[in-house]
């Protein structure tokens, strides 16, 4: 059973913990860590989409971030963005390669296999540059069915006119568009 701590607004630890099912029963707040990874191809930005594997218990089938996952009790946002990206894409980078980009406060109610599933979630986003062709990743098929480099712009659009299966939010999008339009004005 995984242990996480619950955690007020800002995403700080307030002292108890919850098991994560009990977390999305009752809407409990708790971390995520979000990993975006970019890279330059043919001369435009790309990113990397996971697709979520058809049984996951939340959101299955669907187009995600890059590398996501649950912090557990008594670890912190990088070890985490770190070992989820190592587990689901079998791929490593330094903890220096991270740039963090912000915080995001989740809020989703939803039904998953007729279960009710209430995500409380303080995510703390960071994109990654690495140029990693599909071939070099072992996914973890328990939780990834495949992935997808995309232009970024064109994922922008097909998340803003969901012209695709996914649990993307905009807002990260939007994140990520902000760092790209601020590194190109440097």
């Amino acid at each position: 059973m995984e242990f996480l701590d619950i955690v007020d607004e800002n995403g700080k630890p307030v002292g108890e913990t919850v098991d994560r099912e009990t977390a999305h029963l009752k809407g409990i707040r708790h971390r995520t860590a979000h990993l975006w990874l970019l890279r330059e191809h043919g001369g435009r930005v790309q990113i990397l989409l996971q697709k979520r594997a058809e049984h996951k218990s939340s959101y299955p089938g669907c187009y995600d971030i890059s590398s996501a996952g649950h912090i557990p009790a008594g670890v912190d946002y990088v070890p985490s963005a770190l070992r989820e990206l190592s587990e689901e894409l079998g791929l490593t980078a330094n903890a220096n390669e991270l740039i963090p980009l912000g915080m995001r406060t989740i809020i989703s109610d939803d039904v998953f296999f007729g279960k009710e599933f209430h995500d409380r979630q303080v995510s703390k986003v960071f994109v990654l540059w690495k140029d990693a062709d599909e071939s070099s990743m072992t996914l973890q098929k328990s939780e990834v069915d495949g992935v997808l480099w995309i232009d970024f712009e064109e994922c922008f659009d097909k998340v803003i006119n969901n012209s695709f299966k996914h649990c993307i939010m905009l807002e990260e999008l939007q994140m990520i568009k902000d760092y790209l339009q601020e590194m190109r004005s440097l």
